[in-house]
């Protein structure tokens, strides 16, 4: 077996290993509530017993009767999950614990666990400024491995990025109505039309990675700086506080923008930094989600 081949599957079991547990223990059962919940074909009425939730009685037959019938669900069956991977050049950066793309990788394999053991079926969008891989939704762990190692090894044509492009692609290949979490640093042209129509079909959850270092920066004195899309390298002077001034509030307008984009559309989204552990925003995500269905 050839060497690359043999990294490529340590790192493929490290991640498995690493994220089964994680979705074993913390995000399987959020991930049933926040997001298969109540999605549900309604199949029956029945006498209300104490401990129903007040929010499932059917007005209308318990006026009928003059006595409280709650509607019974049925749960829905499987979902379709898509992960809507950006793998353009700004996904290299990263200066604290990871790179950006490291975080993409296994938050993707955390989902498609979690999606696996609630029978989902799960399908991936590799996109850079064009759709660059699309893997159709399957079942099986046989396929998350797949799903996983196209993850770490996956090496995108273009380095720009057009969340606009993955989105409208997306819209277009999945008819069914699914669940699709975009894994991105969210750093492209203008995508809010094609967010809202995507949002209208299915159900979209932005996760924004980033860097502290591209919202902030140190004083460094005068460095390169390359970027890693265009490929054109400029010399910054960290050491200059107006320049490290002007950059914090241009970082500060993007997040702002991005945000009402997420709110004009009704998308949940949640930022998830480099230097940090992504079990706590993502729990944080579920539980609102829960609390809101």
């Amino acid at each position: 077996m050839a060497k690359d081949t043999r990294d490529l599957l340590k790192k493929v079991r490290k991640i498995e290993i690493k994220t089964r547990g994680l979705s074993n223990h913390l995000f399987s059962g959020e991930y049933h509530s926040a997001f298969k919940g109540r999605g549900m074909a309604f199949s029956e009425v029945r006498e209300y017993q104490i401990g129903d939730e007040i929010r499932t009685i059917d007005w209308n037959v318990t006026a009928r009767f003059n006595h409280p019938y709650v509607k019974v669900f049925e749960e829905e069956r499987e979902l379709t999950v898509m992960l809507l991977m950006d793998v353009s050049g700004s996904e290299n950066f990263g200066t604290v614990n990871q790179q950006k793309k490291d975080m993409a990788a296994e938050l993707c394999a955390v989902l498609a666990f979690s999606a696996i053991q609630n029978n989902d079926k799960v399908g991936v969008i590799f996109f850079s400024d064009k759709v660059e891989k699309f893997i159709p939704p399957k079942k099986g762990k046989s396929h998350i491995l797949m799903i996983i190692r196209e993850l770490i090894d996956f090496k995108p044509e273009s380095k720009g990025t057009s969340v606009a492009a993955a989105l409208k692609y997306f819209t277009g290949a999945i008819k069914k109505r699914s669940t699709a979490f975009i894994i991105s640093d969210f750093i492209s042209p203008a995508f809010e039309d094609e967010l809202k129509i995507a949002n209208k079909k299915h159900d979209i959850v932005a996760l924004k990675l980033y860097d502290r270092h591209e919202e902030t920066f140190p004083d460094l004195g005068l460095i390169p700086m390359k970027d890693e899309e265009t490929g054109l390298l400029m010399w910054v002077n960290t050491g200059d506080k107006q320049i490290r001034a002007a950059f914090e509030t241009e970082a500060k307008r993007r997040n702002a923008v991005l945000q009402d984009v997420f709110k004009r559309t009704g998308v949940d989204y949640t930022d998830i930094g480099t230097h940090q552990s992504y079990v706590q925003p993502l729990m944080t995500l579920f539980k609102k989600r829960e609390g809101r269905r």
